[in-house]
């Protein structure tokens, strides 16, 4: 988009966020990061995130249901995907030593090709707060969805407090 709220020919964007903190479970590998739909700061003027999925599932429960986590490409093309990760800070009795996170091509295993990750990064804490961007470029269609998984190697459970992830698709001619 341009800043003045034209669509760029070619682009199509999907960009959400949600700062309603999700617990993290120790222990369970990697979690996908669920998002809400029609909240404040999404754009999905191409509905790749709607609680309606393509293949006819309905997410009633955007907390709940992994699904939510899900972008389905409005297109096929070059991807970009963009996240923005924070954590609570670690404390207390254990506290966590990695952060980790990924991109994923169908985490719940809805094609025939499932599981396909990439950006695959392994983080240790620093002094300060744990803010992470990450950004990576894939092929993407309509077909098969993407997301964002975490976990980290604490021996509790801990809070993603704030996160967004964004698909940006140029048409791939």
């Amino acid at each position: 988009m341009t800043t003045d709220g034209d669509v760029v020919p070619g682009v199509q964007v999907c960009s959400l966020k949600v700062d309603t903190p999700q617990l993290i479970a120790s222990g369970t590998g990697y979690k996908i990061v669920r998002f809400p739909f029609g909240a404040a700061e999404p754009t999905d003027r191409f509905e790749m995130h709607q609680a309606v999925q393509p293949d006819g599932y309905v997410v009633s429960d955007w907390a709940t249901d992994d699904r939510s986590g899900l972008i389905w490409p409005s297109k096929a093309g070059w991807g970009h995907l963009h996240a923005m990760i924070q954590w609570e800070a670690a404390s207390g009795t254990g506290g966590y030593s990695e952060l980790r996170d990924q991109y994923v091509r169908d985490p719940l295993g809805l094609t025939p090709h499932p599981n396909d990750t990439t950006a695959t990064e392994h983080r240790t804490p620093t002094p300060g707060g744990q803010f992470y961007v990450k950004n990576h470029g894939v092929f993407v269609d309509p077909g098969t969805p993407v997301a964002l998984r975490v976990t980290h190697n604490d021996a509790n459970p801990r809070l993603l407090t704030l996160a967004e992830f964004k698909l940006v698709i140029h048409d791939a001619a």
